[in-house]
């Protein structure tokens, strides 16, 4: 196990990571993709797999959230190399920033270029329903407003530059590309674009946190995702985004509904097919740098 340190972890630490994971499997990834709560059966069809718990992964941290099964899974989709994190890790695991986005640095040094990322929300938007798939297109960092960032600390140019630009984090054609393909499956009645935020957690938002959300701009609120962008887009990686909407935040005072995470895992269950098919069906049309798949 490498020493954690405020500083997070070094080039060296990472490397040594993705060459024991190399040295494991003849599959290169050029697509990474994260799997969030009750989407983790993405990982179940890949082909020709090779798997590995995190807890036997040098550096890993383990995931101990009901709904990730906490494996990390090599293997072809449709004929592409992929890498698929099934569960990933949070803030409000105990985790620090640095650690919960590190396997962002290990699939760009596995030379991963094009990161999927999937995960549950809240829908603050009141056209959005419960079972909408939502496309990220932008992001409110809350935490990061407070200077909680995966990138604070000595920056190493290796990764990247020390001022990564966030304008343009979420990959425009990748976005157009799930709309086409998400109409092409008959996808249209319940797929959508909007503004994803990210909040600590993990205690579910309140009325007043709701409103002033939805406010600001956000569409869909959740307690992922957004540090793991902004790791990829360091390292200089296409990233594309989607949230599964899983439950209505509660805006009313009135209201009888209550968030709770057995809704979140259920609406999973409910619409896992569709965002399989979706990514996918992306995954084989995105365009590879590299030809040579395997050494």
């Amino acid at each position: 196990m490498f020493p954690e340190t405020s500083k997070g972890y070094t080039y060296e630490d990472c490397k040594a990571t993705a060459d024991w994971l190399m040295a494991q499997t003849n599959i290169r990834p050029t697509v990474g993709i994260v799997c969030g709560s009750g989407l983790g059966g993405l990982a179940d069809i890949l082909k020709d797999q090779v798997a590995f718990n995190y807890k036997d992964i040098p550096n890993f941290p383990q995931s101990t959230v009901h709904g990730h099964a906490g494996r990390l899974v090599f293997g072809t989709l449709k004929g592409r190399p992929c890498v698929c994190m099934q569960g990933r890790f949070h803030l409000y695991e105990g985790y620090s920033i640095q650690k919960i986005t590190l396997p962002m640095r290990i699939f760009k040094l596995l030379g991963v270029e094009t990161v999927m990322l999937t995960n549950a929300a809240g829908g603050l938007n009141q056209d959005f329903k419960v079972g909408d798939i939502m496309i990220i297109k932008d992001h409110l960092n809350m935490p990061g407003f407070a200077g909680n960032n995966p990138l604070a600390g000595p920056n190493d140019e290796r990764f990247g530059v020390r001022f990564p630009c966030m304008s343009d984090a979420y990959d425009r054609e990748l976005q157009q590309l799930a709309m086409d393909v998400g109409q092409e499956l008959g996808y249209g009645d319940f797929l959508r674009e909007g503004v994803y935020c990210v909040l600590g957690g993990p205690s579910f938002e309140t009325v007043a946190e709701c409103r002033m959300l939805h406010r600001l701009g956000a569409d869909a609120v959740g307690m992922s995702t957004v540090y793991e962008v902004i790791v990829a887009r360091h390292c200089g990686m296409r990233v594309f985004a989607l949230s599964l909407i899983t439950n209505q935040a509660v805006m009313d005072y009135d209201s009888e509904e209550k968030a709770n995470h057995e809704e979140v895992l259920e609406t999973g269950k409910q619409r896992e097919q569709q965002v399989e098919r979706l990514v996918s069906t992306m995954v084989t049309r995105i365009e590879p740098s590299q030809l040579d798949y395997y050494f």
